[in-house]
């Protein structure tokens, strides 16, 4: 351990997203000078019986699990990895949105209202505009080589949305949703992982404003 150790845990809502961390995010983070751990959040606890782990259907659910966290006090950031799109209505922010905000303005006030409910400086939430897979439409390119046909549907959504992190619609038409509509033998844990990896975090910084001022925002936790 060395002066310049700080370390940064992500909790993440399921699988796809720590394949992410661990592959993508983590090692660039790595060489910035973070030491970087990850959990898939716990939704449930049966008694006498594992844990289940991954989505994020209730605001309590989370709350408990980012307070656990917390705990740590060799923790220097506690980040997170959630999708905007369906996140729990009774999370803090998320019923207080003011009308006519644009997407990354709606984004911001809740990450800015789950951040003052924490009261932890150490936290820092993050919410994917609108979900992992937008991620995957700024790997559109990447991704048509997976699953050849996939490009140019997805560089045509990208288009007219404005952007990757502006794609999205509705429960029919959210980022994810198309994919699978386009090419129902997408793999959420493979295919989308893998294009993520193939374009890199520059690439998907230079395409997404909303990552690209979280990440930011991280570098500066390290002065």
């Amino acid at each position: 351990m060395t002066a310049n150790y700080h370390r940064l845990h992500f909790l993440v809502e399921g699988q796809s997203e720590e394949i992410v961390v661990n592959n993508v995010l983590g090692p660039y983070l790595a060489d910035r000078g973070w030491a970087v751990s990850q959990s898939i959040v716990t939704t449930r606890r049966p008694a006498g019986g594992p844990n289940h782990r991954g989505g994020v259907s209730s605001w309590s659910k989370v709350e408990r699990e980012i307070k656990l966290l917390l705990r740590d006090s060799s923790l220097g950031v506690l980040t997170t990895l959630f999708d905007f799109y369906a996140f729990p209505p009774d999370a803090p922010g998320m019923s207080d949105i003011p009308p006519g905000l644009s997407p990354h303005e709606r984004v911001a006030h809740v990450e800015q209202s789950l951040a003052a409910a924490a009261a932890d400086h150490r936290f820092v939430p993050h919410l994917i505009l609108h979900e992992l897979e937008t991620w995957v439409f700024a790997a559109a390119e990447q991704v048509g080589c997976l699953l050849p046909g996939l490009t140019e549907r997805l560089v045509k959504d990208v288009h007219m949305a404005g952007g990757p992190e502006l794609v999205n619609d509705g429960p029919d038409t959210a980022p994810s949703k198309r994919i699978f509509n386009y090419c129902p033998r997408y793999s959420k844990t493979s295919d989308g992982p893998l294009a993520i990896a193939d374009l890199g975090v520059v690439g998907l910084r230079s395409q997404c404003p909303h990552f690209d001022e979280w990440l930011d925002h991280l570098d500066s936790r390290l002065s």
